[in-house]
């Protein structure tokens, strides 16, 4: 019979298309995943050769339960002639809304003025009483315009009226859709009211986002990230936020999780969320069958 382990509970969608195969499921920690055909495992998984080797020679494909494939040494896997998949497609929809949620509840200050209420320091109505800015008519600069950098774009210049620019490594032909215009990641930065990052952890693109970039950055400008916390160089990040660098941010994703930078816990200015981007019940659901389905059409 052939074994599948997963390292997490995930949604019974997922468990049933397995069972329904016939295979045998196993759930606990990666220590006790041995002799395994299949393994069903999430982004804080650390698969590398070692989880290989200690597995067995018989695991036949690793099925990663997220958009990406950072925490996969794929090139082990190639190796040893695993099948390696994710789950992309499937979360579009909710990161992108996500994403928007963000930049509203940071540009609104929607968190601070959560606090004040609550807080009892609401006497009344003023002029002046937690500012915010507009989105319509700002532009708004997407790095990595994929499926989710795209759909961004779309909800923005749709729904608010935003002007849309993007960088990638290529042109991207969805852009036209969206009226958006391609520029170097450099104008990108300067021109830009909005910064948001949809880009996946590679070597090119670890701490794609520093203190020059942060600098280059209008002072009026919102930073977002709901891609990967290691894109982004974090102190930096805290300094920006400290110093008024940039008017706010709204993150998701942190570069040492789940420990978070001191400083950017007491930045008033940021609005921070535990990497919930595609935490829906629509999108985790397609995310677990998407994974099931991925080790049946491997091991077919």
């Amino acid at each position: 019979m052939i074994r599948v382990f997963i390292t997490s509970k995930i949604p019974e969608e997922g468990i049933n298309l397995l069972r329904k195969h016939g295979y045998a499921i196993e759930f606990g920690s990666l220590k006790k995943a041995k002799g395994v055909d299949a393994l069903l495992c999430l982004l804080t998984d650390t698969i590398d050769g070692k989880v290989m080797d200690q597995i067995g020679p018989q695991l036949k494909v690793i099925s990663n339960m997220a958009v990406g494939l950072d925490n996969i040494d794929v090139h082990e896997a190639i190796k040893r002639g695993i099948a390696f998949t994710n789950t992309p497609g499937v979360l579009t929809e909710t990161v992108a809304e996500h994403t928007v949620a963000l930049l509203l509840a940071v540009s609104r200050r929607i968190v601070e003025a959560d606090a004040f209420v609550r807080a009892k320091k609401y006497k009344g109505w003023k002029v002046n009483l937690f500012l915010g800015q507009e989105l319509r008519g700002k532009t708004v600069g997407i790095v990595g315009y994929g499926r989710i950098g795209s759909r961004v774009a779309s909800i923005l210049e749709k729904g608010f009226g935003m002007k849309i620019l993007y960088h990638d490594e290529r042109r991207n032909e969805i852009a036209k859709k969206n009226n958006a215009t391609y520029v170097s990641f450099k104008d990108l930065l300067k021109l830009s009211d909005v910064v948001t990052l949809h880009v996946p952890l590679l070597p090119a693109t670890r701490h794609l986002v520093g203190q020059k970039e942060f600098r280059a950055m209008k002072r009026t400008a919102y930073f977002i990230n709901t891609s990967r916390g290691q894109v982004v160089n974090e102190k930096a990040l805290v300094q920006a936020l400290k110093e008024r660098v940039i008017a706010g941010a709204g993150i998701d994703v942190f570069e040492h999780e789940p420990n978070i930078d001191a400083g950017l816990l007491k930045a008033q200015n940021a609005v921070l969320t535990p990497h919930i981007a595609s935490a829906s019940k629509e999108a985790r659901t397609a995310m677990a069958e998407l994974a099931a389905q991925n080790i049946i059409d491997a091991l077919k």
